[in-house]
């Protein structure tokens, strides 16, 4: 199971890294690392938000670790909080939007799942970084 779960993430990895050097355009990008987020995750819905930080709902760190406000979320004893979650998009720390994310009841992601859901951000992260310079 493991080594099919371990293909499965490199499988998502390689797609979007693909789909972000085309010329396809971000948009179909953030269309699909939301698929991928959704089944890596486990949720019920996945959008994305241009440019803006409003409120401070739970987050994903860069270590896949989640934070509500100062406070580190168990998801491994508790799933993801039922609040919708934001994973940012960000490439050489400039802020470009953020996925927001509703798990489905009882989601609980692996750490291995969560690093690869911040690896599929940053993706797209560099994507509209290249995107705003051309």
């Amino acid at each position: 199971m493991i080594a099919i779960t371990d293909a499965d993430y490199l499988a998502r990895i390689r797609d979007t890294a693909e789909l972000a050097q085309s010329s396809k355009g971000p948009d179909s990008l953030v269309d699909r690392v939301c698929e991928h987020l959704t089944a890596l995750l486990d949720l019920r819905a996945c959008r994305f938000e241009y440019g803006t930080l409003t409120g401070h709902p739970p987050r994903i760190q860069q270590d896949g670790t989640v934070l509500w406000g100062r406070r580190r979320w168990d998801v491994e004893r508790l799933g993801l909080p039922k609040e919708e979650v934001e994973l940012l998009a960000i490439s050489h720390g400039h802020f470009y939007g953020r996925f927001m994310l509703t798990p489905a009841p009882g989601s609980r992601p692996s750490l291995q799942a969560r690093l690869v859901a911040v690896t599929l951000a940053d993706h797209v992260g560099s994507a509209l970084d290249t995107a705003a310079t051309d």
